[in-house]
C-alpha cells in the first residue's frame, strides 16, 4: 500500500514556498536571543540632535545607516532633497551647533572646541580665538560691539572693531596672604633710625615718592578676588558693565563616596570606581556676589528677608523634637541667574531651596543688592515638572518677553503651564490653562509667538501648537498620532521634526511653518531607519487604556493582548519613577516592548503601567509617592493586577512582575508586601534601600534618612523582605555606578538570614546600570522568560 504522507508533505511545502516573504518571516517566532542583539545591527538608528544651517538650507543631524559604530552627521539639503554624510574635513569646518544670536537675528556667536566663532549674515563662521586656554560662554555685550566670554574662570571681552582685550575678574584660589606687621619694638627702633640718619632719612622720602608715581602710573586692573576652597561659576557682566555676578559653590569635603570594584579589568587587578555619595550626606552650598568694578569691592547677596526662607516643612510634624528645635532657621538657597532684560535695566532671578520645597521668582536690584518677590510656588512635597526642573540646580523655563515682562512655567494650579508677568503692573498672566502639561517652549525671533509642546490630546500624546505671546487660541500644527519633537529653522518657515509613533521608531521629517491664516501642511518623511528584518515582523500596538485605581483615580497603561490567552499575565513596572511609558510614540523601552510581543506570542497579557509617580499627569501624580515609595505606585500596580483577572480572565495564581532600577525596586516591594497578588518577579538592578541611593533625587522624595526615617524604614524593601513567599530572580551589574551592586549584596545577606531559598541573584561583572552587551541583555531576559515559565 502506498503512503500518502510524501504527497502531503510536497503540498505543503509548495503553499509555504508561495507565502509572500514578509509574512513568511512573520511566522517565525521571536526568541530573546534575537530581540536582544545590538539594535543598530538589527533595527537601525534614529536620526538625533537635529539642528539647522544658519542660512536655514540644510538641516543637520547624527544618524548611523551603515551600522557603524558609532554615529556620524549627516545633512540633508532642503533645495535637492538629498541626505549626505558630511566628511570630517568638511565637519571641522561647519559653524557650532549652539550659541546666541545679536538682537537683528542674522549673527551668531557660538563656542566650539573651546575657542570662539562668530557666524556673519552670509552664513560664513569666522574664528575669533585660537588659544592653548579654553574660552566658554560666549555673549554679545549690550552695545553688540564686543563680545564677553570666560576663560580659566574669568570674565573678559574682546571688542569687535579693535580687538581690545579686556579682562574683568581676577579670582585666586586660597585665602590673601597679608603682608608682616612690624612689632612695636620694630617701629620704635625704625623711628630712631630715621631720626638719627639724615641719609636713611633722604632715601626714604624718594621711595616713597618713586612708589606713589608708580602706583599713580599702575593701569587699573581688576579686583584681587580670593575664594579660599570654593569654586566660581556663573559668571556674568552687567549691561552696564558696571557689575559681575557670580556664584561661589563650598562643597562638603567631609561626604564620603562610595566605591564600586571593578573585578574585571585588563590589567587583571581589581580598581575602584569612584561614585557618588549616598542620601544626607553633608551637601555644597550657594552663595551670590556681586561685584562692583567702579567701587572696586564685592558683596555677598543676602537671602534672609526672601517671604518664607524660615518656612519649616510640614513632615517634621511627625517629630516632635526637631519641629520645636527649628526655631526659624534660615533655608540654604541655591540663586540662578541674573536674567537681564534687552534694555539691560531689570533683571530677575531665580531662588530654589535645597530642601525642594520653595521657588522664588525675584526681581533683583543690583544697585542696592535687594530682592522683591515677583512669584512664589511652595510644595510640601518637593518643586518639579516641565520647564521647572526637578533639582534645586535647575532654573527652569524663564525668559523676557519685553522689557518689562518675563514669561515662566509653574504647576500653580497642578499642571505644568506658562505664565507671565509684568513686573512695572504685579500682573500675572495665565498663558495656557487645563488638564494637560506643557512640555516644551520655544519662543520666535520676533517674540510675539510660542511654539510649545504639549499632551492636550492625549496625555500619551505630544503635539505642537502655535499661539501670540500675550496668550490666546492656539493653532495645532502636528495631526499625526505619537509624539513631536520640533526644531525651528533660523528664519522661521521650517520645521524640522522628529516623529514616533507605538510601533515605529524615530524618524525625521520636515513641514512649512504656515503662515497666519494657512492650514498647516503634512510634514514630508526625510529618513528611513528602520530594517527590513525588523518590518518583518507584525509589532502590535499596545492599547492605552485607563484603570480605575483604589482611590479612584485613572491610571494609564499599556496592555498587549494575544490571540489566544494561556491565563497568565505578566505586570511590567518601567524604571525611573518620573518617566512615561504608557504613550503612543515609540519607548525608550524598546527592548521591553520587543519582548512584550514575545510574551504574547506566547499566549500571556502583558500590562505596563504609569504608576503613581510617572510623567505626564501633573503635580499630585508627580508627588503621590512623597514620603513612602512603595505606597500609592505599588498599590496601581496591584490594581492593575486585579483588572487583568476581571477585564482578561487571567488566573490570579498566574500573575508576574518585573521591572529595572525603580521597576526592580517596584518589583521587590510587590514580592515582600503583596505575596498574594504576584506569583514570581524578576527585580532588575533595584534599589533595596533608600539610604543607599543618590541625595538629588532620593531626598526630595523621602527627605533624608537622619531627619525622616520613618519614610526610609516604610519604603525600603530590605526592611520588608521578611514577607517573601514567591520566586524572586534578581539581576544586577556589578560595576553599577548608580545603584550600586553592594545594595543587592545587603539584601542577599538579608534573605540568607531569613532562611529565604525561593530567590537567585545573576550577576554581570561588565555592566553599569544600563546595559551594554547584547550577550548580558540576552543572558537576563532568557532568566526572566523561565522565570515566568516555569512558576506562573
Amino acid at each position: 500500500m502506498t503512503s500518502k504522507f510524501p504527497r502531503i508533505k510536497l503540498l505543503l511545502f509548495v503553499f509555504l514556498a508561495s507565502i509572500p516573504a514578509a509574512f513568511s518571516q512573520s511566522l517565525v517566532p521571536l526568541t530573546v536571543g534575537k530581540i536582544m542583539r545590538d539594535p543598530k545591527m538589527w533595527i537601525g538608528t534614529s536620526p538625533s540632535d537635529i539642528t539647522w544651517a544658519d542660512d536655514s538650507k540644510t538641516i543637520y543631524f547624527n544618524w548611523n545607516p551603515d551600522k557603524n559604530p558609532s554615529d556620524s552627521l549627516y545633512g540633508y539639503s532642503l533645495s535637492d532633497k538629498k541626505i549626505s554624510k558630511i566628511k570630517l574635513a568638511d565637519r571641522k569646518k561647519l559653524a557650532g551647533r549652539n550659541g546666541v544670536y545679536n538682537r537683528r537675528q542674522d549673527v551668531r556667536l557660538y563656542e566650539k572646541n573651546g575657542d570662539i566663532f562668530i557666524v556673519d549674515p552670509k552664513g560664513q563662521p569666522w574664528q575669533i580665538t585660537n588659544t592653548v586656554d579654553r574660552e566658554t560662554n560666549p555673549v554679545f555685550s549690550q552695545d553688540e560691539l564686543s563680545f564677553i566670554f570666560v576663560r580659566n574662570n574669568n570674565l573678559f571681552s574682546i571688542k569687535l572693531t579693535t580687538g581690545q582685550n579686556t579682562q574683568y575678574t581676577d579670582f585666586k584660589t586660597g585665602n590673601k596672604k597679608d603682608d608682616p606687621k612690624p612689632g612695636e619694638q620694630e617701629k620704635v627702633f625704625k623711628a630712631e633710625q630715621l631720626a638719627l640718619f639724615e641719609v636713611l632719612k633722604e632715601r626714604k622720602e624718594k621711595k616713597d615718592l618713586g612708589k606713589k608715581v608708580t602706583e599713580a602710573e599702575k593701569p587699573q586692573r581688576p579686583k584681587e578676588i580670593y575664594i579660599g576652597d570654593k569654586s566660581v561659576s556663573h559668571q556674568q557682566l552687567s549691561p552696564n558693565q558696571k557689575f559681575v555676578t557670580y556664584r561661589l559653590t563650598k562643597p562638603d569635603k567631609s561626604a564620603k563616596s562610595t566605591n564600586v570594584p571593578n573585578y574585571v579589568t585588563e590589567s587583571g587587578f581589581t580598581d575602584d570606581i569612584s561614585s557618588r555619595v549616598k542620601v544626607g550626606a553633608p551637601a555644597s552650598s550657594y552663595e551670590f556676589w556681586v561685584y562692583d568694578i567702579e567701587k572696586d569691592t564685592t558683596r555677598k547677596l543676602s537671602v534672609k528677608d526672601i517671604p518664607g526662607i524660615n518656612d519649616k516643612p510640614d513632615y517634621l510634624k511627625d517629630y516632635p523634637k526637631q519641629d520645636t528645635a527649628w526655631k526659624k532657621k534660615e533655608r540654604d538657597v541655591v540663586i540662578h541667574g541674573p536674567i537681564w532684560s534687552e534694555n539691560g535695566e531689570n533683571a530677575v532671578v531665580v531662588v530654589r531651596s535645597l530642601d525642594s520645597k520653595d521657588r522664588w521668582i525675584m526681581q533683583l536690584n543690583i544697585d542696592s543688592l535687594s530682592l522683591k518677590l515677583l512669584d512664589r510656588q511652595r510644595d510640601e512635597a518637593w518643586i518639579g515638572g516641565p520647564g521647572i526642573g526637578g533639582y534645586p540646580t535647575s532654573a527652569g523655563e524663564i525668559e523676557w518677553l519685553d522689557n518689562e515682562t518675563i514669561y515662566f512655567q509653574s504647576e500653580e494650579t497642578g499642571y505644568s503651564h506658562l505664565y507671565s508677568f509684568n513686573i512695572k503692573t504685579g500682573k500675572k498672566t495665565a498663558l495656557t490653562s487645563g488638564k494637560f502639561e506643557v512640555q516644551n517652549v520655544t519662543l520666535s525671533k520676533d517674540k510675539k509667538s510660542f511654539y510649545i509642546i504639549t499632551n492636550e490630546v492625549h496625555p500619551g500624546e505630544q503635539h505642537l501648537y502655535r499661539f501670540a505671546s500675550t496668550g490666546g487660541k492656539r493653532m495645532q500644527l502636528t495631526q499625526n498620532t505619537g509624539a513631536h519633537e520640533a526644531t525651528l529653522s533660523p528664519d522661521e518657515t521650517k520645521i524640522a521634526i522628529r516623529y514616533s509613533n507605538s510601533t515605529s521608531p524615530w524618524e525625521l521629517y520636515i513641514m512649512d511653518n504656515p503662515k497666519p491664516g494657512e492650514k498647516p501642511a503634512q510634514p514630508q518623511r526625510v529618513t528611513e531607519s528602520v530594517s527590513k528584518e525588523f518590518l518583518s515582523y507584525p509589532w502590535r500596538e499596545a492599547k492605552v487604556v485607563t484603570i480605575k485605581a483604589t482611590d479612584g483615580l485613572p491610571i494609564y497603561a499599556r496592555v498587549y493582548e494575544p490571540k489566544k490567552s494561556n491565563g497568565k499575565a505578566v505586570i511590567f513596572v518601567h524604571g525611573a519613577g518620573y518617566l512615561q511609558n504608557a504613550h503612543k510614540w515609540w519607548s525608550q523601552y524598546f527592548r521591553e516592548y520587543m519582548y512584550h510581543n514575545l510574551l504574547t506570542d506566547k499566549g500571556y497579557t502583558v500590562l505596563d503601567m504609569d504608576y503613581r509617580a510617572s510623567s505626564g499627569y501633573g503635580r499630585d501624580w508627580r508627588t503621590g509617592i512623597y514620603r513612602f515609595m512603595g505606597g500609592k505606585d505599588l498599590t496601581d500596580n496591584t490594581d492593575g493586577a486585579a483588572w487583568l483577572v476581571k477585564n482578561y480572565k487571567i488566573n490570579p495564581r498566574s500573575i508576574g512582575v518585573y521591572g529595572g532600577s525603580y521597576g526592580g525596586f517596584i518589583t521587590l516591594m510587590g514580592l515582600f508586601t503583596k505575596p498574594d497578588v504576584f506569583k514570581a518577579g524578576a527585580a532588575l538592578r533595584p534599589v533595596t534601600d533608600w539610604a543607599a541611593y543618590n541625595h538629588p533625587y532620593t531626598a526630595n522624595i523621602l527627605n533624608e534618612p537622619q531627619a525622616d526615617s520613618l519614610a526610609y524604614r516604610k519604603s525600603s524593601p530590605i526592611y520588608h523582605a521578611a514577607g517573601l513567599k514567591n520566586h524572586l530572580l534578581i539581576c544586577h551589574g556589578m560595576v553599577d555606578v548608580n545603584v550600586h551592586y553592594q545594595d543587592v549584596v545587603r539584601l542577599s545577606q538579608r534573605l540568607i538570614e531569613l532562611g529565604k531559598d525561593n530567590w537567585e541573584l545573576a550577576s554581570y561583572p561588565m555592566e553599569d546600570h544600563g546595559f551594554v552587551e547584547a550577550s548580558s541583555w540576552t543572558d537576563e531576559y532568557k532568566r526572566i522568560l523561565k522565570l515566568f515559565e516555569d512558576h506562573l
